[in-house]
Parts: C-alpha cells; structure tokens; sequence
C-alpha cells in the first residue's frame, strides 16, 4: 500500500529503503511481494452477460401488468391474445436491449492505460518486465515517451517533465525533481512523485515503486468510479412512479369491476374474467415505451447534428433539466493549446493575437509602450528552443514541448522566418535545478548565447537591472493568469558554455506569458446559458490563479470566489453545502473533489451536468444527472462513464445539446397527455358496456391492436413537434 506522505520522502529516505537491495529486488523476493501485493492491474468485475441485460428490460411495472395478462389467457387457452400482448412485451424488450450501452466499460478503459511493459533493476541487471509484473520496491528506470507503470517515488531526476492532464486537468507537462514537498501537497504539486497511467515528455529518471494495481491514484480513480451510484434521470423517476401508480389503479379497478360483474349481474366467471383482462389491456398505454423510445431516437440524431452523441437515450431529457453546469478548464473550456499573449520589454507591454501555434497574429503595444522592436527576443524565443512546428491539414501542429511551440509561434509572428541560416553549436539542456535553458548558435547576427528559464532565475543572472520591478511585471503577467518565462542574451564565448560563466553576465531582453486561452465559442456558450438561467461552475486540477482568470474571461457569475482543494479539505459536509452555491470557481481539486462537488450540488436539489475529457472526470461523470465528454481529447475512461459525448470539443454544443433537450422533454410531456385519455377512452367503453349488461364493444386483441397502431402513428406526430418559444 502506497505510504501517505510518499511524496514528503526524502531521496535519501528512498534509498536508505534500497541500501540493502543496491542491485535492485532478486528475482525471488519479487515474486514473495506479487503474491503479497498481487498483480500490478485493477480487478475486473465480471460483466453482464447479454441474456441478463436482456432480461433487465422486462423490469417495469406496467411490463409486468401485460406478463400477468398474458399468463391469465394463456391459463384460459385464448391463445390468441397472449401472443399479441407476448408480443409487445418482446418488442418493447428488443429495442431497449438495442439502445443500452456498456456501463462497465469506464473500468476497462482505465485497465488499458496501465503500461504494458517496465524497465526495472532485478538481480543487478536492467530487464524489461511485465507491467502487472511490478512491486513496491523496485527501481523502475524512465525515459522519454514512457508512459509511468506504476506510482513512483523520484530518487533521481535529470531534466524531468511529466503530462499529468490525465489525473490532474494541467495542460502542460510539470517538472518533476527528487526534493520532498509538504505532506499535504495536491496531487497536482507534488513534483517528487511519477504517477502510473501518465507520459515522460522529457527526460530520465529513477524511481521506487510506492504503490500498484488498485492503490496508485490510476487504481483510486477506478475503485472510486465502481462505488459511485449513477443516478436514475428524471424522466425514468417519473416514468416509473407513474407507472407504479397506474399499475395499482388498473388493478384495482378490475378487482371491482370482477366482483361487481360476477355478484351483481350474475355474469359467467369465466366470460368476466376476460371481460376484465381487456379492461387491464386497455388501460395500459403499451404503445407509450415504444413512441417514449422513437421520440428520444429523434431526439438523438438532432442532438448529433449538434456534435452531440447520445449514449443512453434517457440522458437527452436528462440534459435539458440541468441547473447547474459543472465544467472541466483544460479542453474544455480552454483550447488545450499555449499561446503567448503577452511580451514585456524594456520598452513596455505588448498583447499578442493569434490562434492555435500559427505563426499569424496582431502584435499591440498596451498602455504607453511605445513601437518596440520585438525582435531581439523574437529571435530568442526561436533559438533558445528545443521544438518545432509544422503546416499539415491546414493546421499548424507542435511537435515537442507546447510552451516552446508557442514560443516558436510568437516568433514567426514578430520576426518571420527567425530561425534562417542559423545553426546551433552548443546547448545546456532545461534542468529543474539549473532553472533556465541556454543555447549557442552562429548565424547572420555572428555567434549569439541566449537563455531562457524562471524568471526569478533568470533576473539572479542579469546585471543592470531594477530586479524588484522586473519581478513586480512578473507578478503582474501571473496575476492575469499567464506562466512567465524570461528570455535573456549574453556575449557568445569562444568555446562552449559554461553555466557557471553566465551569472551576472546576461542582458535581459523581456518577459513573456503563455496561457492556455479560452475558446471563443465557449464565451458565448456560457452567457447563452446563464440566460436561461443555468448557472456554470469551473472545477479544475489547475493553479487557483489560471482558474480565476480563465473564469473572468469566459464570463462566470463569481471569477474571484476560489476554492481551493485543500480548502475543500477543511469543510465538513454542511460547511460545503454552502460554500458549492456561492462559489463558481474550484482550483487544484481531486477526483474526490469533484465527485463531492456534484454530490453537494445535487443535495440542494439541483439536477447537474459535468463535463470532462481526463480519467479524473470519470467518477464525477459518472455521478452527475448528465455526464458529458469532449470527444476528440477525452480519454476513454471518461468516454465510457458519460451519458453524453461531443464530438467537437466545444462547450457551446452544450447550450445546443440543452435546447434540443428541453424540446424533447415538453413533446414527451404532449405524447403521453395525448396518450392517456385515449387509453380512459377505450377503458370507458368496456367499464360502460360491463355495467349496463351490454356485449363487449372490443375484444382484447383489437385493444391491443388500436393502441398500438394509434399510439405509434399519431403519438408520432407529437414528438416531431419544433421547439416551443420560451423553451
């Protein structure tokens, strides 16, 4: 079991733990702790088998008012009319069976993201194991485009960059060094631990085994979506308190009219008790299952040709019900892109346009900066860059490093074609102890040396400068939500460089912010909501900071009210009932988290949707009255456990995907007002032709066959109705 404050270990505490092993686990003792901590995957509830799903559609309350009908006149030899009402059961069986998804397919696709193969220290020699092979304990060699097979605590690190979207929303890859941080440290900072499931970007490491299988954050995730209750939607609860309702009023309706006919008018039992059974046939609005499904089945393709693919029919009335819209940032809201929108240089602030990492956009200067020449630290951003960017599709695609990319991208905006004729002699690698990156290249300009880094690194090594308010500009940018890189130059030296030459030897030539940016559509999707009085609440893995300004520019009712997860961690439950109605904006939170958030939302009597695309979305997906994933970035896990999935990525398919609910939910309400009285109709005239002493008008298998025919055809022409005004 993974130890709680692994990531507050020092280094030297993990390989103290090692000290008597220094080649690594021998072959025996790995296998005495596979049988003591069991195989390095989650365990696998055994699925449904088909006839049992198929059987489950058979569970409704009027369904089993036809089952009892039809058992009565089979008892009775009219053979007839049990086939008719088996019929309609069966039929009514099918197409459920047909449109229900695979629930317990969220775990499989959380299975999948466990590494198929480890490179691990075993009797003093590198091997490459098995990923359920893995136990706590061993040393587990990294490399980049390594995807983590287990949770790791880092002993050595060099240059280290981990994609951690998956478990914690950050859109860019984090630094990663062997340095405790604080025992309560979110998830998202603790910079000393690999977690399984996530991807290398950069660099090589060396770490201990802590936990696997079902204990790793992966493993919790997993576990915590199989307890999690899926709600029943609305219209099920409806539907099913309606047709318990009906059920017991049909039933007791024939009971009295049985004993009325039998004792008062001295009716033959056997002749009644038909009578009566076409009473109950006539009273159940059989043909309602099948127009509830062809209207939702309509429903569905107009929600896909809004990008919004339906998994669970129910789920469309669902999502037009929903008060409460809870959102994911990255992907989400946000493009999952870096762009530079902000340089800072002696000369002043400049506001960067664009979109995506096209090299195209509108430099501004803001404030009184003046008409600065951007292209000093254009051509820094260039050189001192490890990534590159390509036009394919008629898209321009990153490959590397998303800061660099957009780095690359701010160049060619300010200073085209910046990396022509130059070529790079020397380079010192971005290292999280060193905190800055410095490259050599000679080119048109001669030999330049340039560096990149923290700025409150990079200052440290710049002369001539007011340090405090360069850091103050800092401040400034991160304020707004941007992460603040440094770029400065220094004279080219003969040889190659020395890191430790460059203190106090550089020249700064500015500052720039990269942030994730918002969507534009989103913006718009999200004022479109709250006009129709949803209200939209940000729940995130990201810094508070980012948070608060993403939710400013998006337009949420409460940007400033953050949230943080250890706050969060601090209220008991009545604490947050409160706190989840005021504030929009949750920061650096768990899957637990969110899975507390949508909970407390739904106490208030709320009925919510949350939309994700990362495996740490999947429990509260699950959870939430509407689940809905960004198709194209989503994992799979995150797929699986939504109702809703939109193929675009785009926020405002949701207002969409609202409004074509909504239409759906009133044309259900029409059919089935049109249903019932037709239904007492029909019951009126066997109950009037009962009384007064009158041959039965119908006969059972007519009933049933003008309910279906009727119901079918002219309910029909209800769920095709448009949207009302005022919807």
């Amino acid at each position: 079991m993974t130890p709680p404050d692994s990531h507050s270990r020092t280094p030297q505490d993990c390989l103290a733990a090692l000290e008597s092993r220094p080649e690594g686990l021998s072959g025996d003792e790995a296998a005495r702790r596979l049988q003591q901590y069991g195989p390095n995957r989650l365990p696998e509830a055994p699925p449904r088998s088909p006839v049992i799903r198929f059987l489950a559609q058979f569970n409704n309350v009027l369904i089993y008012v036809l089952l009892g009908a039809a058992a009565i006149t089979a008892a009775l030899a009219h053979w007839i009319d049990t086939s008719v009402i088996l019929a309609v059961v069966v039929a009514n069986a099918v197409i459920g069976f047909v449109q229900e998804g695979k629930a317990e397919a969220a775990l499989g696709a959380i299975r999948n993201m466990l590494a198929p193969h480890a490179t691990v220290l075993r009797d003093g020699r590198r091997v490459s194991v098995e990923g359920a092979a893995l136990v706590p304990g061993d040393v587990v060699l990294l490399e980049a485009g390594d995807k983590v097979p287990a949770d790791l605590r880092l002993i050595e690190a060099r240059s280290l960059s981990a994609q951690e979207a998956v478990l914690t929303g950050e859109s860019v890859p984090v630094e990663k060094t062997p340095e405790p941080v604080a025992p309560d440290a979110a998830l998202g900072d603790r910079r000393s631990m690999l977690y399984s499931g996530t991807l290398i970007t950069q660099g090589t490491a060396r770490g201990l085994v802590t936990a696997t299988g079902q204990q790793t954050e992966i493993g919790r995730i997993g576990g915590l979506l199989a307890t999690v209750e899926q709600l029943t939607t609305p219209l099920v609860a409806q539907m099913d308190h309606f047709g318990r309702w009906l059920s017991l009023l049909i039933l007791l309706a024939s009971a009295l009219l049985l004993l009325f006919g039998y004792v008062v008018w001295d009716y033959d039992f056997g002749d009644l008790f038909i009578v009566v059974v076409s009473l109950a046939v006539s009273s159940v609005p059989e043909g309602l299952p099948a127009v509830m499904t062809i209207t939702l089945a309509i429903g569905v393709q107009a929600m896909a040709r809004r990008h919004a693919i339906v998994r669970r029919l129910p789920a469309i009335e669902a999502i037009g019900s929903v008060s409460v819209i809870c959102t994911d940032k990255t992907g989400t809201l946000t493009r999952n892109e870096m762009l530079v929108a902000a340089a800072e240089t002696p000369q002043g602030l400049f506001e960067i346009a664009g979109q995506g990492y096209a090299p195209e956009g509108a430099i501004t200067p803001a404030g009184d900066a003046g008409a600065g020449d951007l292209g000093a630290l254009a051509l820094a951003a260039a050189l001192c860059n490890d990534a590159e960017i390509h036009h394919r599709d008629g898209d321009w695609q990153p490959e590397g490093d998303p800061m660099e990319a957009a780095l690359l991208a701010f160049a060619g905006k300010a200073l085209p074609d910046a990396r022509a004729g130059w070529t790079r002699l020397d380079a010192i690698p971005f290292d999280s102890r060193l905190r800055f990156m410095a490259t050599l290249a000679e080119g048109p300009q001669g030999r330049v040396l340039h560096v990149k880094g923290a700025p409150e690194r990079v200052l440290q090594m710049c002369a001539g400068l007011d340090q405090a308010d360069w850091l103050a500009r800092a401040d400034a940018m991160a304020a707004r939500g941007l992460r603040v890189l440094a770029l400065a130059e220094a004279p080219a030296p003969a040889g190659n460089i020395d890191a430790a030459a460059l203190e106090g030897g550089l020249q700064l030539l500015g500052l720039v912010g990269l942030i994730d940016p918002p969507r534009a559509e989103a913006i718009a999707a999200v004022a479109e909501c709250r006009a129709a009085g949803i209200r939209v609440k940000m729940i995130t893995g990201d810094h508070a900071g980012t948070a608060a300004a993403i939710a400013a520019q998006i337009g949420l009712e409460n940007p400033h009210r953050v949230l943080t997860g250890a706050e969060l961690d601090q209220m008991d439950e009545a604490a947050l009932l409160l706190a989840v109605i005021d504030a929009d904006v949750f920061a650096r939170t768990s899957p637990e988290h969110k899975l507390r958030l949508v909970t407390a939302l739904q106490e208030h009597g709320l009925s919510v949707a949350m939309t994700g695309d990362g495996v740490n979305d999947a429990p509260a997906l699950r959870r939430a009255d509407a689940g809905i994933c960004m198709g194209l970035k989503g994992s799979e896990a995150a797929k699986e456990a939504a109702d809703l999935v939109l193929t675009d990525d785009n926020f405002a398919s949701i207002a969409a995907a609202v409004r074509e609910g909504r239409t759906v939910y009133d044309n259900l309400k029409k059919v089935i007002s049109w249903t019932l009285p037709t239904n007492a109709g029909e019951a009126m005239t066997v109950i009037t032709a009962l009384v007064l002493g009158m041959s039965l008008p119908v006969t059972a298998v007519q009933i049933l066959w003008t309910n279906l025919i009727t119901g079918i055809t002219l309910g029909l022409a209800l769920a095709f109705e448009p949207t009302e005004d005022g919807t």
